[in-house]
Formats: structure tokens, sequence, C-alpha cells
């Protein structure tokens, strides 16, 4: 299950994840603002509120510079679903797959998906 996200979100997220990397911490909407040269913190506000909703960020209301960046891989989810259904039985295997649709795990992902599993 991708997220669908517009060609401004993707700027908001790549600016936030490339300021984090070169800081150390989040930037303030404003620092956004300028950042990505938008006309408004409340446009930088509905950016981020959209990706809120979309499960891309987390954030603390109240505080600031409390974004958190998901991380969309869940690299230890996935292998914890691997390990798990190499031992499950026939019906295990099935509320563990309906499990990792729900979450929106890609199992497959860095995988052959052609290669034999049994």
């Amino acid at each position: 299950m991708a997220v669908k996200l517009t060609k401004k979100q993707l700027a908001v997220l790549d600016y936030l994840r490339d300021f984090l990397d070169e800081k150390g911490y989040v930037p303030s909407y404003r620092e956004i603002m300028t950042g990505l040269n938008l006309t408004s913190v409340s446009a930088v506000a509905e950016h981020i509120d959209n990706l809120v909703e979309k499960g891309v960020l987390k954030k603390t209301p109240g505080e600031a510079r409390s974004l958190t960046i998901l991380d969309f891989e869940h690299k230890e989810t996935v292998a914890l679903f691997r390990e798990g259904m190499m031992s499950a039985s026939e019906e295990e295997k099935k509320v563990l797959l309906a499990a990792a649709e729900i979450l929106g795990l890609d199992l497959n992902a860095g995988t052959d998906v052609n290669a034999d599993t049994n």
C-alpha cells in the first residue's frame, strides 16, 4: 500500500529530510516556507497537516519542531513477519498476510517474488 503524495507534499518531505540530515533537527514552519519559497506559514501548515493525515509525519501539538518523519520501510517489522511466516501453519499464514496488508507492509520487498517459498 503506497501513500500518494502531491508534488508539493513530496517537496516538503524532501526538505524536512535534507534539513534534518544537515542540521540534526527539523525546521520550523517559517524555515520550511523560506526554504521552499512558499507564500505563507499557513500554506506550510496545510501541507504538514495533510502529511500527518496521510501518516507520513507525526507531530506533537503545542511543541516547536516536533515533526517526526515516519519510516515506511518498516524493515524490522517486515523481518518479524517473514520469520513468523517460515514456521506458521497455513491458517496462521493467512492471518499474518492479512495483518501485513492492513499495515501496508510489503513482505516481498527486497526478495525475488518468483522464488519458490516451499
